[in-house]
């Protein structure tokens, strides 16, 4: 299947013109990617967080599955420790939509004993790939699919489209299948799962864009808005009960917004006045710090954080 001829099937009414867009060509690529994990596989689960990559992958299945509903699990590994706002937009949109959303958290692990803490105040992120290897366990699922881009780090570009895990949930870098003419092995072991990043080939301006273009709704902190943060170590903390200013910072009110969404204790906003998608498309061809670089606490202590995180199975 060529995945260029499929497009039109998208019902994208900017099809209708004579010139494909970049768009265009990534949002076919993606759909291609979703109906072949769709067809090769047995049980398939959407991560989805309510964060902006996960609401875009969304979007295009619903456009790769349309007229029918998602036949996918939207499944959340939730540390209980997220932005409230995010919270109430991943539910509003389920409920809306009609969709099947499991969600199995960080905080069930630990009362189970599956994780232990160092400390209470302890960042839950890295913790995350616990829960979800027991909910893929638990559900049977035989692939999932994420909305990780290649652009976000290192680790990130090192993987394929297609990205195999062991019996264990685990990744081998040095041990990746060929994807050679867009054609993808689905093949897997008992045991074995598959993580599929329909979106690998995007980066963060190409989803704001089709973000723009498309006007797929988001939770409102991805837009400017007054909120009280220290600065520290050259990031903007902001002031929660789970972060609070410690002795000598000084609380500030100011203008920001999130480029990227996850746990309270490792996701800092970015100081902003864009308040609209337009602003936000503008703002973002224009910078040149990355994405997680400027906006994750916990990707900062090591360049090898991502990688050591996704060989344990992380998605």
């Amino acid at each position: 299947m060529n995945m260029l001829s499929d497009i039109g099937s998208s019902g994208v009414e900017s099809q209708t013109k004579s010139r494909w867009s970049h768009l265009d060509a990534l949002e076919a690529e993606a759909i291609y990617i979703l109906r072949e994990v769709a067809a090769e596989c047995r049980n398939v689960a959407l991560l989805f967080s309510g964060g902006k990559d996960s609401a875009v992958v969304l979007r295009l299945a619903e456009r790769a599955f349309f007229p029918e509903r998602v036949p996918l699990t939207l499944l959340h590994i939730d540390t209980e420790h997220n932005y409230p706002e995010v919270i109430e937009f991943r539910d509003r949109i389920v409920r809306e939509r009609g969709l099947k959303l499991v969600v199995r958290s960080v905080g069930d692990s630990i009362r189970s004993g599956r994780v232990r803490l160092r400390h209470p105040d302890e960042p839950r992120n890295p913790h995350q790939s616990i829960s979800l290897l027991d909910a893929i366990s638990e559900f049977g699922f035989d692939a999932c699919i994420g909305g990780a881009r290649r652009d976000e780090e290192k680790a990130r570009a090192k993987e394929r489209i297609f990205s195999f895990r062991d019996e264990f949930g685990q990744w081998d870098p040095k041990n990746q299948r060929p994807e050679l003419w867009e054609l993808y092995n689905a093949r897997i072991a008992p045991g074995e799962n598959i993580r599929v990043f329909p979106i690998s080939n995007w980066t963060e301006l190409d989803v704001w864009q089709y973000i723009q273009r498309e006007a797929v709704p988001l939770p409102p902190i991805y837009f400017a808005h007054r909120r009280q943060i220290v600065r520290r170590n050259g990031s903007l903390v902001p002031v929660t009960s789970l972060t609070p200013p410690q002795e000598n910072d000084v609380v500030e009110e100011v203008s920001v917004r999130f480029r990227t969404v996850g746990d309270i204790t490792c996701t800092a906003p970015v100081e902003s006045e864009a308040v609209s998608i337009d602003e936000i498309v503008l703002e973002t061809a224009q910078t040149r710090i990355t994405e997680r670089g400027a906006t994750r606490l916990d990707d900062q202590t090591s360049e090898a954080a991502m990688e050591l995180r996704k060989k344990e199975g992380y998605f």
